[in-house]
């Protein structure tokens, strides 16, 4: 490839702002595909490495792990790839596939997994190298910047959805973010009701959440109009957890659906009884992109984006700490 050289986004201690630098555009080795980044949706869990709550494993980094490109260069040994392909890099971006988990169809709790963005270099750059057997081949609809933030908020909340129980018909949904704004959608087509929860006096929030077919919104300090039979907690606030448990119907799950959560309370056991359920999402497996990849264009998902250029990296960044942005943050390249 002529060009030699991209702009990237370098995180390089805990609690600093990402640098602009100029570095070599990366070479894919053995079974890894070159990709021209298209857009890298902006996470939270960037925020949870940026700000020092996940420990960091390799600095300096390339964080992003959202991301939507086309590949321009073939590792290699590659087979299932091709020049001008559009693909999908999520957070997994590799396991060792032969330790007990990924044998017994675990593999993301791999213990010797990598992941995008955070032991290996991500998105918020012109360029990236990734695996070509753990990228996702995205419908036509989804190769672009509004697909981008189904790579992470879409494919981790899917994973959520799939640890309720399927006869779930009241689901509540604490943190009304990008990954809720999806959900949402797959509820309503599902003939579900979905009870938006968001912080105090956050009415922009509950109004985006009426108009992304949420049957009920309100404050986490309110209760739903009827008792639940799932909630999903994507905010990072352990607090959330006895408060949903206290919401529960005989039988619920409440799902913990981030990487990184405050302490939990603790509560009566009397909350918890009656089969109640607490599980935690750790990561996602290749069948759930496969799987969310085939409903989500039935549905058919929409995002909502805010775009940021590659340069306003740290605006996207402190604008979701703020809780400024409605939906998802984008990063495009030029």
């Amino acid at each position: 490839m002529s060009i030699q050289n991209m702009q990237a986004m370098v995180f390089t201690q805990p609690g600093a702002p990402l640098q602009l630098k100029t570095l070599p555009v990366p070479v894919p080795a053995a079974g890894q595909v070159l990709i021209k980044v298209i857009a890298c949706g902006v996470c939270r869990t960037d925020l949870h490495i940026l700000d020092g709550d996940l420990p960091p494993v390799l600095l300096p980094v390339i964080p992003g792990h959202e991301i939507v490109g086309e590949v321009v260069e073939l590792g290699e040994g590659v087979t299932l790839l091709k020049q001008g392909d559009k693909v999908g890099v999520p957070w997994l971006a590799h396991t060792c596939g032969h330790c007990k988990y990924c044998m017994q169809g675990q593999e993301n709790l791999c213990e010797n997994a990598l992941f995008t963005g955070y032991s290996v270099n991500g998105g918020y750059a012109e360029y990236t190298v990734a695996w070509e057997a753990f990228c996702v081949t995205l419908p036509a609809v989804y190769d672009n910047a509004a697909g981008a933030p189904m790579l992470c908020a879409g494919l981790i909340g899917f994973r959520s959805w799939r640890m309720m129980n399927e006869h779930a018909q009241h689901i509540g949904m604490y943190g009304f973010g990008a990954a809720a704004h999806i959900l949402t959608q797959i509820a309503t087509f599902q003939y579900k009701s979905v009870y938006a929860f968001t912080k105090p006096g956050d009415g922009a929030g509950q109004q985006f959440a009426l108009e992304m077919g949420a049957t009920w919104a309100g404050s986490s300090l309110e209760a739903p109009p009827v008792k639940l039979d799932a909630a999903i907690i994507f905010a990072p606030d352990g607090s959330l957890v006895p408060i949903a448990l206290s919401h529960l119907d005989k039988g619920g799950t409440v799902v913990c659906g981030g990487i990184h959560m405050s302490g939990i309370p603790g509560f009566p056991y009397s909350m918890l009884w009656e089969e109640r359920v607490i599980k935690s999402v750790a990561n996602l497996t290749r069948e759930d992109a496969t799987l969310f990849f085939r409903i989500a264009p039935l549905v058919p998902v929409t995002t909502s984006t805010q775009l940021f250029p590659l340069h306003q990296a740290n605006e996207a960044l402190e604008n979701l700490r703020a809780g400024n942005i409605k939906g998802a943050a984008v990063l495009v390249m030029p």
